[in-house]
């Protein structure tokens, strides 16, 4: 009986001790959201300053979205008047970031062209018609791109200044128009914004493409994979693809959706904040190398194409930021909306 004792003892050190360990490892192994403090001034900083670390001098642009957001949308006359402003700057040329694609957009949106061997792959659609006839028809074909060609348009998410163009280019070219099923319904029922500056959403033909999570999207010798990144909208979709730079392939990806204005909405940050950390984890498993936006004021595009303008044809293409930077700048995305997360929790 004492030597059934002492094993009855042993054993029960030996479970406390085992429960001792895994709940520690259950600790560490908790994730952000869980070991998340509760939202503070203190709280905002931190994120703050983490993205402003992360970021360093390379990354700037981004630390904007540290700044406060608004809790609701401007009155219709102020978005108007400032959404008019953007457009009315005058446009960059069009240019060749990689061999297979090409800038053709405005000075605060952009559009791009992905050229396979079966035709034309446009991500978003700009503005409005004109815009559409004006940058994306006049600037392929000043890039030696026929128009005619193009059978997809890949609308980011379903906001006039991406999809505006989309149903002239759709009518005109028989092109396909491709969005998520969330933004497809958005559109179709309520608009997040509306503005007679924008052009009318597209109407959902049958030919057209609804896209889920994971599906991929290939013509001729390329192929996207888009991923559902939600938070600007719920179905923001952020497309990875190959480039190539003098026959080097690369990998890339087109964040679909960046600001924060949606005004005081916890879940649709805390779904940004998901889709960043997501996303990293397929940036790192992929090697994606390069970051690019449907915002020229985000990846810089517009200073990185006159660099490439003036630079040897086989010099290095400065799209390529790597895949630490590429991870870098979701981190910082993800930081400052946990820091803009925290403001709204505490109003």
């Amino acid at each position: 009986m004492a030597f059934l004792r002492e094993n009855s003892r042993t054993l029960l050190l030996k479970t406390t001790a085992l429960a001792a360990v895994a709940a520690f490892l259950q600790g560490c192994a908790q994730t952000p959201a869980q070991q998340q403090q509760p939202p503070s001034e203190a709280t905002v900083a931190a994120h703050v300053a983490a993205a402003t670390r992360t970021a360093g001098t390379d990354l700037l642009p981004f630390l904007s979205l540290c700044k406060p957001a608004p809790a609701a949308q401007p009155p219709q006359a102020e978005l108007d008047k400032g959404l008019k402003a953007l457009i009315d700057k005058p446009a960059p040329p069009p240019g060749k970031a990689f061999d297979n694609l090409y800038f053709v957009g405005a000075d605060w949106v952009s559009a791009w062209a992905i050229k396979t061997s079966d035709g034309i792959i446009l991500i978003d659609a700009l503005n409005n018609q004109m815009e559409a006839a004006a940058l994306i028809e006049g600037g392929m074909r000043r890039l030696g791109l026929d128009p005619a060609q193009i059978k997809y348009v890949v609308v980011t998410h379903g906001h006039g200044d991406h999809y505006g163009g989309a149903p002239y280019l759709a009518q005109k070219y028989r092109a396909r128009v491709v969005m998520s099923e969330a933004d497809w319904t958005m559109t179709e029922t309520k608009l997040e914004f509306a503005t007679p500056i924008w052009g009318a959403p597209p109407k959902r033909g049958a030919g057209d493409v609804s896209v889920k999570d994971g599906d991929r999207l290939t013509l001729g010798d390329t192929t996207l994979t888009l991923y559902i990144t939600p938070g600007h909208t719920m179905g923001t979709i952020s497309p990875v693809f190959d480039v190539t730079s003098n026959g080097r392939k690369h990998r890339a990806m087109l964040w679909g959706g960046t600001a924060f204005n949606f005004g005081k909405n916890l879940p649709r940050l805390e779904s940004y904040i998901g889709a960043t950390r997501r996303m990293d984890t397929v940036v790192k498993a992929q090697n994606v190398d390069v970051l690019l936006s449907n915002h020229s004021a985000m990846d810089s595009s517009q200073t990185r194409l006159a660099a490439l303008r003036q630079q040897p044809a086989n010099g290095a293409n400065p799209f390529v930021i790597g895949t630490p930077a590429v991870s870098r700048a979701l981190n910082v995305m993800g930081e400052c909306a946990e820091a803009q997360r925290d403001r709204f929790a505490m109003q």
